[in-house]
């Protein structure tokens, strides 16, 4: 198929409003400030919509195109972009761009689905409320009917929200060899076992995960799960990363309210390890809170509660930072609502070894000045900076 034929493909399908959704991706130049674009139809004043989601390495932007500007608008796109995934009401559509522009287009027949168009719509869950899903029945989340339990429906959204997550990050997973992925401070798994169905039973991608936890009792019941669930790639083991020394290359890590600086060490070894992608809920974060000294901001600091919530989103600012200054697109995420819990923040983190900015690095150093301080992540990575 030529470049011309696939325009007019697409094009054909949009005026006809079989689009579900859209993952525009692989920028072909490293210096393209967005690095994915999403679509969607939408329903504005009761005129039909495109959505384009732009999504830079910190920020998000929106556009809403009418069908005859969102068409122009994908020839523009894919000059710059060389993967497309489509998923249309009865087909699923994915396109590939060589460097020639030589096009590979796959379809592949879908059940019919129903496109939503309100902006106001009830969110639309990958797992859903009412289909039931053996861990969630095992965790006990679901009923064995698929339906979420009253009192566990804030702990669905969280894995739904989780997922979403890990769903984004499929393109920066090998697809042709086993993914090796790391949960440090796994706990009690809800989000391990999320991550493992997803990943395995519903996209099939070959991996091997470990949950690594200090606590010995909640890993036995967390293996004694696995093996009733027949997760026989899913591996929970008692240890603290310090002393875990059994990788030499990682894929995705994951560290989920590690406290303090057990945070820091699990970044550090991601890094070490060049994974590509790190998910990290950071928790009590106490290091900077101890060496802060800033009089200009003594107006804030005099506050103990005012202290201690921006020495937390300070911390996490530093490690985003950091592993931006060592080759890694970051972002910090809003995981779920403040009123659910106050550890709400996310950082993500996709390596793409993109050099840091001019000036980066000093402009990272003038802010830990004023502060004070000593970062533990900073002295980890000395050797990467």
């Amino acid at each position: 198929m030529d470049l011309q034929t696939m325009h007019d493909q697409l094009a054909d399908r949009l005026f006809q409003q079989q689009l579900v959704s859209a993952t525009i991706s692989q920028p072909r130049l490293k210096s393209n400030d967005i690095k994915r674009i999403k679509l969607k139809p939408v329903e504005i004043k009761k005129e039909y919509w495109i959505q384009f989601e732009y999504q830079y390495e910190r920020i998000l932007k929106h556009e809403n195109l009418l069908l005859d500007e969102a068409a122009e608008k994908l020839v523009s796109l894919f000059a710059d972009f060389r993967q497309g995934l489509f998923q249309f009401i009865d087909e699923k559509v994915q396109i590939q761009l060589s460097k020639k522009l030589k096009v590979n287009w796959k379809a592949e027949p879908t059940g019919t689905q129903q496109v939503e168009l309100s902006h106001n719509r009830k969110k639309h869950y990958l797992l859903e409320d009412g289909v039931p899903y053996p861990f969630l029945i095992r965790l006990g989340v679901q009923s064995t009917d698929g339906k979420v339990k009253k009192q566990k429906y804030d702990k669905f959204r969280q894995i739904n929200r989780f997922i979403e997550y890990i769903d984004d990050t499929l393109a920066y997973l090998p697809q042709d060899r086993t993914v090796r992925i790391l949960d440090f401070g796994s706990g009690k798994s809800y989000l391990t076992f999320a991550l493992y169905h997803y990943l395995r039973i519903e996209k099939g991608l070959d991996l091997r995960v470990t949950g690594l936890d200090l606590k010995k009792e909640v890993i036995e019941e967390c293996q004694q799960i696995a093996e009733d669930l027949e997760y026989e790639q899913l591996e929970f083991l008692v240890g603290d990363i310090n002393d875990y020394n059994n990788e030499s290359a990682v894929d995705m890590v994951v560290t989920l309210h590690a406290c303090d600086v057990a945070t820091d060490m699990a970044l550090s070894r991601a890094v070490k390890w060049n994974a590509q992608v790190i998910l990290s809920v950071p928790c009590c974060q106490h290091e900077l809170n101890s060496q802060i000294d800033a009089p200009e901001l003594g107006i804030m600091l005099q506050h103990g509660l005012i202290k201690e919530r921006f020495s937390a989103l300070a911390t996490d600012s530093i490690r985003a930072e950091l592993l931006s200054l060592v080759g890694y697109e970051t972002q910090l995420m809003e995981f779920i609502d403040m009123e659910h819990t106050p550890k709400n923040i996310l950082i993500r983190a996709y390596k793409t070894g993109k050099k840091p900015a001019v000036g980066q690095f000093q402009r990272y150093q003038q802010f830990t000045s004023l502060l004070s301080a000593k970062p533990f992540l900073e002295h980890e990575l000395e050797e990467y900076l």
